[in-house]
């Protein structure tokens, strides 16, 4: 069974940058025909989707934050993350990672607990 594993961290400044890392175990993230995903939820709102990296490499972003959104891997620790840059209180949300079939929130079969990030002064 596939378990991801959010860290990072928990309060980030104004317009810094929002570096987030997913560890996976029970399963590869480059054999496996998913899509590892971000999706946040701020607070008192629903899931967002925010981006992916497929078992290729490949990305896929959310049109409304591709612009200062990032999402990279690092196979040798079977580990992908999430750049957020220029930060705002908006951004302030549950962070999670998640295996999903789809580059949307269906059917996503593993989550992170997900991640409390709080963008403050």
């Amino acid at each position: 069974q596939v378990q991801l594993q959010e860290s990072g961290p928990g309060l980030v400044k104004p317009s810094q940058t929002l570096s987030l890392t997913c560890t996976v175990s029970g399963g590869s993230i480059t054999t496996t025909l998913f899509y590892w995903t971000w999706i946040r939820q701020p607070p008192g709102k629903g899931l967002e989707w925010m981006g992916a990296i497929a078992y290729d490499g490949s990305t896929y972003y959310n049109p409304s934050l591709k612009s200062h959104t990032s999402i990279s891997r690092d196979t040798s620790k079977n580990q992908f993350s999430l750049q957020l840059s220029s930060v705002t209180p908006e951004d302030t949300a549950v962070y999670y990672c998640a295996e999903c079939p789809q580059l949307a929130i269906v059917d996503c079969s593993s989550w992170g607990q997900g991640t409390q990030v709080a963008v403050s002064s």
